[in-house]
């Protein structure tokens, strides 16, 4: 059932009216009254109307989006394709980000009842995943850019990791690479266990190395396999910035690359063009799954049903000198 305005008036011993003016940001309401009501929100999960909310205001015309944090190598991309959609339909946009953790995350939802804003878009955070089927089940809208799963609860925008994966597997076979070395981001990311399943899937491997999506664990887990000697002829990267690691170790080893190993990233973020020797990549599309992620939110706000399946956005491998 969903939490009514009524529900969090009796929870905190007011009136209908004072939850709508503290909700609506009037000054009315003494502090601790409005903390109260703020504190009732948010553990009940309550999320205003925006009918409502807009009547109050005039109009919100306005969006969330959720982030764990901008210093993903891609995010600034993501963020920049939801932006120029929201604008450009005279959306307004509140950007949140998880770099604090739990405390962050209680923050939001705190927020995100009080200011009711029309609908969500989500690259989600670590263990938030409770705190958004909550929110999406008492009727705030939400479109998951998904990086970290697979919830088939919520509409999302994906991107073809397993045949990115598989991609890169076939390029490096068709070069004559025998031998490959997989370096993958945290097992816990849904991306991560595709990208290796269709890597394999390909070109079977034994030797794979769990990496957390560093630079220094790029470098650390060549670094350790050639002190082990341990031989390979090639290297996947689960993304650019642990490639970037690799392809600093190698050199370090008196290592060629290509000659000796090939090195094969994933995303293709800018730096990708500008490593030594500039970076063979999986390009994933990050700002269009931005701007389809907003177009869809936008869409389900004006009342056009969202698709029952994710929407999948094809990734494609970029072929430079790392791994010609």
């Amino acid at each position: 059932m969903r939490v009514t305005i009524a529900d969090v008036a009796r929870e905190a011993g007011v009136s209908k009216t004072t939850v709508s003016r503290v909700i609506n940001l009037k000054g009315e309401v003494d502090g601790a009254t409005a903390a109260r009501v703020r504190e009732v929100i948010a553990h009940l999960g309550y999320v205003p109307s925006s009918g409502a909310v807009g009547l109050a205001r005039g109009s919100s015309r306005t969006v969330g989006m959720l982030v764990p944090s901008l210093t993903w190598p891609w995010m600034g991309e993501v963020l920049q394709g939801v932006v120029d959609t929201v604008e450009a339909a005279d959306y307004g946009l509140l950007l949140f980000t998880c770099n604090r953790g739990a405390e962050s995350v209680e923050r939001f939802t705190t927020q995100v009842s009080a200011r009711a804003f029309d609908g969500l878009v989500v690259v989600e955070p670590e263990n938030t995943l409770d705190q958004l089927t909550a929110l999406h089940h008492s009727g705030l809208p939400i479109v998951l850019i998904d990086d970290r799963g697979h919830h088939p609860e919520f509409p999302s925008v994906v991107t073809t990791n397993r045949e990115g994966g598989a991609s890169a597997a076939r390029h490096l076979r068709a070069a004559g690479r025998t031998r490959p070395l997989v370096v993958t981001g945290p097992r816990h990311f849904g991306c991560v266990n595709d990208r290796l399943e269709g890597f394999r899937s390909v070109l079977p491997t034994e030797l794979v190395v769990d990496g957390d999506f560093t630079e220094r664990g790029g470098r650390l887990a060549v670094e350790e396999l050639l002190a082990a000697g341990v031989e390979f002829d090639a290297v996947f990267a689960h993304n650019d910035i642990t490639a970037a690691g690799v392809l600093r170790a190698l050199r370090a080893a008196g290592r060629r690359v290509p000659d000796d190993i090939a090195v094969v990233g994933f995303d293709d973020i800018p730096m990708a063009e500008h490593t030594e020797p500039p970076l063979t990549t999986v390009h994933q599309p990050t700002r269009q799954m931005g701007e389809v992620a907003a177009r869809l939110l936008l869409a389900h706000l004006g009342g056009t049903d969202v698709p029952d399946g994710p929407v999948v956005l094809p990734t494609e491998l970029v072929v430079r000198h790392s791994a010609p």
